[in-house]
């Protein structure tokens, strides 16, 4: 049996910024607030987290950063993931040098590969880390998908346990499920999908929602795992119109606005992403307080 790195709900966190750099004071309080609303992992320097946008000295010292102040608490996944595979390899080594519980590595991006490549990729760095990893499936973003046939070649890694699913793709998750079994755990990469992805054999979520909503999402997903069914998938549908403003335009920009709406000196996004236009960040508040009050 492979280990499991998390079961539940991973908060695929923002990174604050001021004008000088990531904001450490602001990010220590919204790890705790994760800690304290039952969140079962954190996912640091992700897509939500701007990691493309930030610096490899930025990196290091927010990844080294989350995993001091959870100290233990939950298990810290950190992001590593890049279109150079010795690049990769050498950002998951320094991870893995600061004590996270596991790595969460996105397919290449612009360059591109073949499903051999991607083969040939993850074996490389699998090689160089005793870290568990987790596959980061979003062609959306990539332009690579990996194809379940391609995930169950990669199961057969010994260190390769999961993967975080986020093509959208119901039937592609299914067929993952079926082909790999227990030699590959699957996570929700879509906060809409939670239950439909749970209900095929997911273990858990890597989520945009919990930054704003840390409790609720933990506890919808505990719920699926208690056969309390009713109020889980009641919750999944109460969250559909917010999880729609929360991705009304490009994440993280609408989750950014929210941690700022909530009271956190989350900062702008950085550039090219810009600041959520004032009409969708109104339905996006409404849709926050909406969501709270039920």
């Amino acid at each position: 049996m492979k280990k499991i790195i998390f079961k539940g709900c991973g908060t695929a966190i923002i990174t604050p910024f001021t004008n000088d750099g990531v904001n450490f004071k602001e990010f220590e309080k919204m790890l705790e607030d994760q800690i304290a609303n039952k969140i079962d992992a954190i996912i640091v320097c992700g897509t939500t987290g701007e990691s493309s946008t930030m610096t490899l000295e930025e990196r290091k010292e927010t990844i080294k950063f989350a995993v001091d102040v959870i100290h233990n608490r939950v298990p810290v996944i950190a992001g590593t993931g890049g279109n150079c595979t010795k690049s990769v390899i050498e950002m998951t080594k320094y991870a893995e040098s600061v004590g996270v519980d596991g790595a969460l590595i996105v397919t290449p991006y612009y360059n591109k590969t073949t499903q051999e490549g991607l083969v040939a990729h993850y074996k490389a760095i699998a090689q160089e880390t005793s870290l568990p990893i987790i596959l980061y499936n979003v062609p959306s973003r990539t332009g690579v998908n990996i194809l379940p046939k391609t995930c169950l070649e990669l199961s057969k890694i010994e260190n390769i346990v999961a993967v975080k699913e986020a093509s959208g793709n119901l039937s592609q998750v299914a067929e993952i499920a079926n082909l790999c079994g227990d030699a590959l755990k699957i996570y929700s990469g879509n906060d809409d999908q939670i239950l439909p992805v749970l209900s095929i054999g997911g273990i858990g979520v890597i989520s945009v929602l919990s930054n704003i909503m840390p409790e609720f999402t933990h506890t919808m997903v505990e719920d699926f795992f208690h056969k309390n069914l009713e109020k889980a998938i009641s919750a999944q549908l109460k969250a559909i119109p917010l999880i729609q403003a929360l991705f009304s335009e490009v994440n993280p920009i609408p989750v950014k606005a929210a941690c700022n709406i909530i009271g956190y000196e989350a900062g702008l996004p950085r550039l090219p992403l810009l600041k959520m236009s004032s009409e969708k960040q109104e339905i996006l508040k409404k849709e926050i307080e909406k969501l709270k009050m039920q």
